[in-house]
């Protein structure tokens, strides 16, 4: 690993809350961690291998993403579900989904992940949990395989669905799996990616899918598992008055109920969207440390309604911020995210509800707490070498640079970074990915996708 000094750096955004915003500081980078974060360094001893002019730049923490399904990525602005909603756009997409291939996973991932490197994001969950039969068992290393090309910090997740519509869900039976299978391959992944060391690039989650397209047993098996592994679980929550009904007449519980019944709750669960909670489970969730992956693109699109998020905060609920999957975002921008989170709040709740300082901690701190690497998420001395870097001379900032939080999040006519760092190596550099072909994955994404959606 080199070592990068950024000199003089124009603000230094550190979500740390004892020095918020740096002005004209220089950050050491030696391999991957922040060495030291100063005036002028001394570099007398020290062997930089690359210098980059900061007086051009603001600096932020890298952003992380708590929720994606990056293989939606080939499924993106079909006109056919562009106007439903959540059920009824599942059951268009689950037939093309069932066609996913060793292929498919790998040119997704670099698809998604590309687009989140180059708008900030430097760590991300994936939720992957499409197995369909006719496909090798290890679909998902694929996965791992392009992140680790690509050079995003990856929690992926290994998801499941077991409940189909034969048995009063709602997926098919082309891409539901048995729980032996779910449980057989979720310890062979953990045992093959979960690296659980502080600044580790992969770590494992186990996400069985949703209470509608998940038995009562694997979800209680799976959260078994996890913590006998000591790796987090996740899964979508609350999303929709549907899943609520769903919930109440299968098991006669409303959704959050359900899931404590199962002992899917604590420190070491976050549940994607959290829209339908009310304030007593709201109270809950604080109580009991569980987290929650804000996504207000998706939840807009698909009508599925708006988080009370200004009551977690209030509360002190462990909140991040997600794009979702891109079949119903359809994109994979952070900074857009913080955005719609932002405007979101304050038209339902109020023009106090939220500011920009909220949301941009959200897709930090608020993400490192949730996913539980504290390593990450602030810039500060000894913590990752995650971060992005804008120039603040454009001309969608012109006459904005009065804060850069709220610059970052309410004004630009681009949300491209110019340069993402992660785990102390440039990845982005001016607006470019660095590692792959970007030109090459294009076309050969574009040809999968056709072939997916288009049989």
């Amino acid at each position: 690993m080199s070592n990068i000094l950024i000199k003089n750096a124009k603000v230094i955004t550190t979500m740390n809350t004892n020095r918020d915003q740096l002005k004209d500081h220089d950050i050491l980078i030696k391999g991957n961690k922040i060495h030291k974060i100063a005036k002028n360094i001394d570099l007398s001893n020290e062997q930089i291998d690359e210098v980059i002019d900061g007086s051009k730049y603001y600096v932020y923490p890298g952003l992380i993403n708590t929720h994606h399904h990056f293989y939606q990525t080939f499924t993106r602005n079909i006109p056919q579900v562009q106007n439903v909603e959540l059920f009824d756009w599942l059951k268009f997409l689950y037939p093309i989904w069932s066609r996913l291939t060793p292929e498919v996973v790998y040119y997704s991932t670099l698809v998604a992940a590309g687009e989140l490197l180059k708008t900030g994001c430097t760590t991300s969950v994936d939720q992957f949990y499409v197995f369909p039969k006719n496909q090798p068992p290890d679909l998902l290393d694929n996965e791992f395989y392009a992140a680790r090309e690509i050079g995003i910090r990856l929690h992926g997740s290994r998801g499941s669905m077991s409940l189909s519509e034969k048995d009063g869900g709602l997926p098919p039976d082309s891409v539901v799996q048995t729980e032996i299978e779910i449980l057989k391959d979720s310890q062979r992944i953990i045992e093959k990616f979960h690296d659980p060391s502080p600044f580790s690039m992969h770590r494992v989650i186990l996400a069985p899918c949703s209470p509608f397209s998940v038995t009562s047993t694997l979800l209680k098996q799976s959260v078994q598992l996890a913590r006998e592994y000591s790796v987090c679980s996740h899964t979508h929550l609350a999303e929709t008055r549907d899943e609520e009904k769903f919930c109440i007449e299968t098991f006669g519980k409303r959704p959050l109920e359900y899931m404590e019944s199962l002992d899917w709750l604590g420190p070491d669960v976050w549940f994607a969207h959290g829209v339908h909670f009310n304030e007593e489970e709201i109270d809950k969730l604080a109580l009991t440390h569980t987290g929650v992956a804000h996504c207000p693109v998706s939840n807009s699109k698909l009508a599925s309604g708006a988080a009370n998020i200004p009551y977690m905060l209030k509360k002190g609920v462990k909140i991040s911020l997600a794009v979702d999957g891109s079949a119903s975002n359809d994109s994979s921008n952070m900074i857009l995210e913080m955005k719609t989170a932002f405007l979101m709040s304050r038209l339902i709740y109020g023009i106090s509800a939220i500011t920009a300082e909220d949301v941009l901690r959200m897709a930090t701190k608020g993400g490192s707490e949730v996913i539980n690497q504290p390593e990450i998420g602030s810039l500060e001395e000894g913590k990752a070498a995650d971060m992005f870097l804008i120039r603040w001379d454009r001309l969608g900032y012109t006459g904005g640079l009065y804060d850069p939080i709220s610059m970052l999040i309410n004004t630009g006519d681009s949300q491209i970074v110019d340069m993402t760092i992660v785990n102390g190596e440039i990845v982005v550099k001016d607006g470019e990915l660095v590692k792959v072909d970007e030109r090459k994955i294009i076309d050969k994404a574009n040809e999968l996708s056709k072939r997916m959606v288009e049989v």
